[in-house]
């Protein structure tokens, strides 16, 4: 299993932003694991053209449906057709700002892999569910509700993301993250029988200064970064601690 180092730019990017890429690229031509950028939808097109293979791209989301009267949406195809390998789902931003139910991003990822894009399904418990001790039921409803039948090492991607330590330099224990990848390793298993091969990254405030140590941990492939992907300095760290 080749491991991945994904980051989200969220809403964040101008054409001028691409000069971040191609630091990135200069300073890790051969990175020794998968590099992906999810950019908005308006750079993905000029950034293809500026990734060339070196690093893969992917989408922050799209609509359930192929086409159609969908004012603003963006398709699966219409990312393939820019040069997306990937698309970001389920995160929970798109959960708690737009609404989206389990059923809304089964739907989604169905959609994505319609178009052969590899489906980044992201699951997290908020900061009231992790003190509850309802973390692992949370993410348990999550997997089984947002992953439809069909899943393959191939087209799926699980991203464990605790609501409360994106964007607030707060991550959880070691443990507690070894905890939550082990059981969705389990819960993978057991729908697939061989879930081997499901990447599955952690997310929320992984920083240069403390990727290592959280890819160190039991079943943790990678990483889903936010903010410090937008620098080549700090997601090109993230990416070396990595890659080992």
């Amino acid at each position: 299993m080749r491991r991945l180092a994904a980051g989200n730019w969220k809403m964040n990017g101008l054409r001028a932003d691409l000069a971040e890429v191609e630091a990135l690229i200069a300073a890790h031509p051969a990175p020794g694991c998968e590099v992906l950028i999810c950019p908005p939808a308006t750079l993905l097109a000029p950034m293809a053209a500026l990734a060339a293979g070196r690093l893969a791209l992917g989408g922050q989301d799209c609509h359930a449906r192929a086409a159609g009267a969908h004012t603003g949406d963006v398709s699966a195809a219409m990312l393939a057709d820019a040069g997306a390998t990937h698309v970001i789902l389920g995160h929970s931003e798109r959960r708690a700002d737009h609404g989206e139910t389990d059923a809304a991003v089964a739907a989604k990822v169905q959609a994505a892999w319609a178009a052969g894009l590899t489906a980044i399904v992201c699951v997290g418990e908020t900061e009231g569910q992790r003190d509850a001790g309802a973390t692992l039921a949370v993410i348990e409803a999550q997997m089984a509700g947002s992953i439809p039948a069909g899943a393959t090492a191939a087209n799926l991607v699980v991203a464990y993301e605790p609501v409360w330590a994106i964007g607030t330099g707060r991550t959880p224990t070691l443990a507690e993250i070894a905890e939550v990848h082990d059981r969705l390793r389990a819960l993978l298993a057991a729908r697939m029988g061989d879930a081997a091969g499901v990447r599955l990254l952690y997310g929320g405030s992984v920083k240069p200064g403390n990727a290592a140590e959280i890819f160190a941990v039991s079943n943790v492939d990678g990483a889903l970064v936010g903010g410090a992907s937008l620098k080549a300095a700090d997601f090109g760290a993230i990416v070396a601690a990595l890659a080992g």
